[in-house]
């Protein structure tokens, strides 16, 4: 039983009340709020609806008091660096929330800023020179050129934010929740929904010094971006640009790897940040890394000799596994006999001349036990997916294979073949050069494996995705890594 002081506590979206009721009710588990008692169909479906009603008016509320707040020229949420938070007493024993003041010593931060990114310096120069003078960054980490140069569509970022020259712009995106991860997804919203307040008594820049970083952006412009109707490319936005976009990383920091020439990766961090974020300042050619990175594929990550120590490993593993699923099977096989032979003693009793509403309860009880059971031995787990034992060879050609496409010009849907495959590729600086370390994700390489030989990989691979991953270097000595994960 899971009992609740009301429906609402567990959760007031109606999919993820719905969701856990019929999990609950598949298990057998019986679920009681001590607002309504036993919960059934009917509650889900009303006081779900009335929850999410809640919630929705709920959050109408409070948009309406930040928006007032905005309007009074206080802050509507959050703080911008260069000012700070003060509750003032209003002299009738309570305080007035929300009101900001200027921070002196991060206003002369904001303005030195202006002033240079005006005079020629850019984001990424300013960010390094601040870090490099150990000046405070905001929320305490490093600068960035992303935190100073922003966002101009959305006004974020310190050169964009228009409450350094006096004026409070409120309500400029909205965030919707993703369905899939339950994250925040935020949404510009149009112009007629913006609330703009003057308020003079926060101004930091000069208002020439903010015309002048606005005429600079302009000149940065592209001239295709500033096309009205312009759209970046379907390929630029949903696919990778090169092989192993979004899966390098810095092994001195753990920053991002991406271009920094036209035929060379480095570490965003030190290039972005300077040296006190991060002090590998090493580049890799991209054909060097993609000759390395498919090679310890091919030949390190599914090594034969590695491989046979996985299967060991891995054999030792599941048979213990199994041996708990056989015994708990086998104790519930048990138990269902029981509860059949004791509902034919009732049964006997019944035809024997005893009275029926003596017996008539238990056999009841009897007969919900009976149908869990068997509910139970058909769900259980399947035996073990047997390993070939050539699998390493079989992937080893696979993906010699795949090599040989990948320079063609249609060769995309073999680029994310490949790069599935792969978890991580981590660039760690040592004497001088880089070690490349490739993360292989487990369930792709027997997926690929299993393929070339057996239509039902997905079942093997199904089986092992959340049981073990495993790791190897590009060195002489790789090295393989079981790690259980949890299922």
């Amino acid at each position: 039983m899971v009992v609740a002081e009301a429906l609402d506590r567990l959760s007031r979206d109606q999919e993820n009340v719905a969701a856990l009721f019929k999990r609950l009710r598949f298990a057998g588990i019986q679920l009681v709020t001590l607002a309504e008692g036993e919960i059934s169909e009917l509650h889900v479906g009303l006081k779900g609806t009335m929850n999410a009603l809640f919630l929705k008016d709920l959050a109408d509320k409070t948009r309406r008091g930040l928006r007032g707040r905005v309007e009074a020229g206080r802050s509507g949420g959050g703080n911008a660096y260069g000012y700070q938070v003060v509750n003032p007493s209003s002299g009738k024993g309570d305080q007035t929330r929300g009101e900001r003041v200027i921070h002196p010593a991060e206003a002369a931060v904001v303005r030195r800023i202006f002033q240079e990114y005006a005079d020629g310096a850019s984001p990424r120069w300013i960010a390094m020179r601040l870090n490099a003078e150990g000046t405070a960054a905001p929320r305490a980490r490093a600068w960035g050129a992303s935190a100073i140069n922003g966002n101009r569509a959305r006004g974020t970022g310190i050169l964009n934010n228009e409450l350094y020259v006096g004026r409070l712009v409120w309500n400029r995106p909205h965030y919707v929740k993703d369905p899939d991860t339950g994250r925040r997804r935020s949404r510009a919203n149009g112009s007629e929904g913006l609330v703009s307040v003057e308020v003079p008594h926060l101004r930091i820049a000069p208002q020439e010094l903010w015309d002048a970083v606005r005429a600079r952006q302009a000149t940065l412009d592209r001239a295709d971006a500033t096309e009205p109707g312009h759209k970046r490319t379907f390929w630029s936005q949903q696919r990778p640009r090169y092989l192993f976009s979004g899966l390098m990383r810095c092994g001195a920091c753990g920053g991002g790897y991406s271009k920094i020439s036209a035929t060379a990766f480095g570490c965003s961090t030190a290039r972005n940040k300077g040296p006190t974020a991060c002090t590998n300042r090493l580049t890799i050619r991209r054909d060097v890394l993609e000759q390395t990175v498919l090679e310890g594929l091919a030949t390190r990550l599914m090594d034969p000799a590695l491989f046979a120590e996985f299967v060991t490993a891995f054999t030792t593993e599941w048979n213990r596994l199994q041996g708990e699923i056989a015994g708990e099977r086998a104790a519930h096989a048990a138990e269902l006999e029981r509860v059949r032979r004791q509902s034919e003693r009732l049964i006997d009793a019944i035809a024997d001349g005893a009275p029926p509403a003596m017996v008539n309860d238990r056999l009841r009880e009897l007969d919900a036990r009976r149908v869990k059971l068997e509910e139970r031995i058909a769900t259980a787990a399947k035996p073990a997916p047997r390993l070939h034992p050539n699998l390493a060879q079989l992937y080893r050609q696979k993906v010699a294979d795949l090599t040989e496409v990948l320079a063609k010009d249609d060769a995309a849907e073999m680029r994310e073949l490949i790069r599935g495959l792969v978890e991580a590729v981590a660039l760690v600086p040592e004497d001088g050069k880089l070690r490349v370390e490739i993360r292989g994700e487990l369930a792709s390489i027997l997926a690929l494996a299993e393929g070339a030989r057996n239509d039902k990989g997905a079942g093997v691979t199904g089986a092992l995705c959340e049981q073990i991953k495993i790791a190897a270097g590009t060195g002489n000595h790789p090295q393989l890594t079981l790690r259980p994960v949890a299922c």
